[in-house]
């Protein structure tokens, strides 16, 4: 094999890294294996639902959460919007 040969090789394989760098970065880089662990942490959750009908307290509304809300919002201060002081 010939010295330009051999220098043409390394700069075919040079150039096709460089070329394909930001496709080998994402299946190889720091930021593919971080998305990587993300996905098997992900793979290991699980959805837990609250209270079934037969456990629910009969006290409790069935839309808590609901009720959450609509009791934080008619506490908030009301702002008449005729009231300007500047």
């Amino acid at each position: 094999m010939s010295l330009i040969a051999l220098v043409l090789l390394v700069a075919a394989v040079i150039l096709v890294t460089v070329a394909e760098w930001p496709r080998l970065q994402a299946r190889l880089g720091l930021e593919a294996r971080h998305d990587r662990q993300r996905a098997k942490r992900k793979s290991q959750l699980r959805v837990i639902s609250g209270y079934s009908e037969q456990d629910a307290p009969q006290s409790e509304p069935a839309d808590d959460f609901a009720a959450s809300v609509q009791r934080d919002l008619e506490s908030l201060p009301v702002v008449d919007p005729h009231d300007d002081r500047s």
